[in-house]
């Protein structure tokens, strides 16, 4: 019977199938057993590799990556918009660039580069070339990324960049870069302050910077050869912009006064000036020009001194105007009343001084209202004898005399207010008819606003609502406070003393008028201390402060023009200004005549 066992295998046969010939069926799986090795060891490689990249060692990676350079970046953020009460941006930012500069790409051509970027963008031409020829180290930070100018406006920057690669020169581009801008231009550039390259130069601009600036962001990113490297160092930080500032100015009326200012100012050659318009309710500055003042989109094309905002960090003796803050102060005392007779002489001899006044007369009798509307000195001194130096002082330290307002500028004046406890009486006598003291037009116009306010004086707000300056003060108008002067009734009293300084028969000041209302003032004029000499000089400052409606006051406007070229007063210089800018308001404003009838206490008896 035949055997069913499988033949012998030969030799032969064995070697051909382990050579890889075909010997018969079992071939296939060893060929696919040799594959799966040869796989294996090709994936374990390579995961080998991945696991170094990724988990063993990516900071070697990196680092040898950062070789080619890490960019470190600025992401700007933007600045926080300066607002006028209605919210129409007095500051604002656009559209800008940061021009930028590869030092790998621009050493070889560093001399011509620095020359053009210093003629063009006026930058500091051996700066430019360190940052130019920038060397750094391996890794350092900033190697292929160097600012070479910040904020500049897009057209020129894209010019410039134009004008460098046209040249064949590489390495030189530009990113964003918000620029400030102030599309209202001169108006209330003065409290609004400027922008340097990137730090804020004065005004509100530098008060409030930390509310203003926000916090830029960073992007750092390695980069080789022009582009970023997956595995070297990257981490972004977004940009927070800052916060808008709200002010109590209307910029439409602010641009008004400005420009009645500017042209009083022009008009009789004057050294400077200044124009302020409060809300006689809320204290609120509605318009505050300088004169002269600058464009803060240009501020270099301007002198230093017209940079800030005298209104505030000026000094000046205010002359007769302080006036009505000293009857104010002696009808609150019960020391007279509008119709105390007061006999004038024609000069008044007081310890080593004659007191005189502005025009010339013999004995005549005036009434306290006659003494405001003709603004004798003489009468004022005599009626202020019934005070003693501390009483007058305290009255007006209550006034806000003495004292800084706090509305939130740098640099702002308190004045000069001596205290009572060491003021002489001829010192005392020269305060009571504006001399020997000092204010600055802000704190000036809230000392009148006061009368127009009642009696009750209100701390003057440049802020709506409420914000901190950067030395931690608290300011605006949801902190302004009240403080009763004096009462009701005198300073009532003292209004209808002022509106017969704008009468056309007996007052002074009939140029200060507003047709339709009853406009109550008070002239001013001082003698002006040269800073030269600290002495006086010859020239005058002149002013003119007042409220309308008279009876229902809803505006108190104050201008002051200092070393007027030609002759005159506060009512003929300042007056006018005066009745333009009030005019404006009520117009503005819309606010209707009182239709009553104006004052008419007697001047003289």
């Amino acid at each position: 019977m035949p055997s069913n066992r499988p033949k012998p295998t030969s030799t032969r046969q064995t070697r051909g199938r382990l050579a890889g010939r075909p010997a018969g069926r079992g071939a296939p799986k060893v060929r696919l057993r040799f594959g799966f090795v040869i796989i294996a060891m090709v994936l374990s490689v390579f995961g080998v590799r991945l696991v170094q990249l990724q988990g063993i060692d990516p900071h070697a990676y990196a680092a040898m990556a950062a070789k080619e350079g890490v960019v470190d970046i600025v992401l700007p953020a933007e600045r926080g918009d300066i607002l006028d009460r209605n919210d129409v941006p007095l500051a604002d930012s656009v559209a800008g660039k940061m021009v930028i500069a590869d030092p790998q790409m621009t050493r070889d051509d560093a001399n011509e580069l620095a020359k053009i970027l210093s003629t063009e963008l006026g930058v500091d031409y051996f700066k430019t070339l360190d940052k130019l020829r920038y060397q750094g180290g391996e890794g350092a930070i900033g190697g292929r990324f160097q600012y070479i100018a910040r904020r500049v406006p897009s057209t020129q920057a894209t010019d410039v960049v134009e004008q460098i690669a046209k040249l064949g020169y590489q390495g030189i581009s530009t990113r964003e870069d918000p620029v400030r801008d102030y599309p209202a231009g001169e108006v209330a550039a003065n409290v609004l302050g400027f922008m340097g390259t990137d730090e804020p130069l004065g005004g509100f601009e530098r008060t409030f910077d930390k509310q203003l600036r926000g916090k830029d962001g960073q992007a750092i990113y390695t980069e080789g050869r022009g582009y970023r490297i997956p595995l070297g160092e990257s981490s972004t930080v977004e940009p927070v912009d800052g916060a808008p500032l709200r002010t109590t100015i209307d910029r439409d009326f602010n641009y008004f006064t400005q420009t009645v200012l500017d042209e009083t100012i022009d008009k009789y050659g004057a050294e400077s000036g200044a124009a302020v318009v409060m809300d006689s309710r809320t204290g609120e500055v509605l318009a505050l020009a300088d004169g002269p003042t600058y464009d803060p989109n240009r501020p270099l094309d301007y002198p230093k001194e017209d940079l800030g905002s005298r209104a505030l960090s000026e000094p000046y003796e205010p002359g007769s105007v302080e006036k009505v803050l000293t009857v104010a102060s002696l009808i609150d005392a019960g020391k007279v009343t509008p119709r105390t007779k007061i006999k004038v002489p024609p000069s008044l001899d007081r310890q080593d001084r004659s007191i005189g006044d502005w025009f010339s007369h013999g004995d005549i009798r005036l009434t306290l209202a006659g003494v405001i509307a003709k603004s004798s000195n003489i009468g004022t001194v005599l009626a202020t004898d019934k005070f003693t130096p501390p009483e007058l002082t305290a009255y007006l330290k209550r006034f806000g005399l003495g004292e800084k307002t706090g509305v939130g500028v740098r640099g702002e004046t308190r004045g000069i207010l001596t205290p009572g406890d060491v003021m002489t009486s001829q010192t005392k006598d020269r305060v009571a008819f504006g001399q020997s003291l000092s204010v600055n037009a802000v704190q000036m116009t809230s000392a009148v606003n006061t009368i127009a306010n009642g009696g009750v004086r209100i701390d003057p707000s440049l802020i709506r609502g409420h914000a901190v300056t950067d030395d931690g003060l608290d300011v605006g108008t949801d902190t302004a406070t009240e403080t009763r002067v004096v009462s009701q009734k005198a300073a009532h009293q003292t209004m209808m003393m002022m509106e017969r300084v704008v009468d056309d028969e007996v007052g002074v000041a009939p140029a200060a008028q507003v047709a339709g209302y009853r406009v109550a003032g008070k002239t001013g004029t001082a003698q002006r201390v040269s800073a030269k000499c600290g002495c006086y000089n010859g020239s005058n400052s002149v002013s003119f402060a007042g409220f309308a409606p008279a009876d229902d006051p809803r505006f108190t406007v104050y201008v002051v023009v200092h070393g007027p070229k030609v002759e005159g007063g506060g009512g003929s210089i300042a007056g006018p200004a005066f009745s333009r800018i009030m005019g404006y308001a009520l117009g503005r404003y819309q606010v209707p005549p009182t239709g009553t009838r104006p004052s008419r206490l007697p001047v003289e008896w």
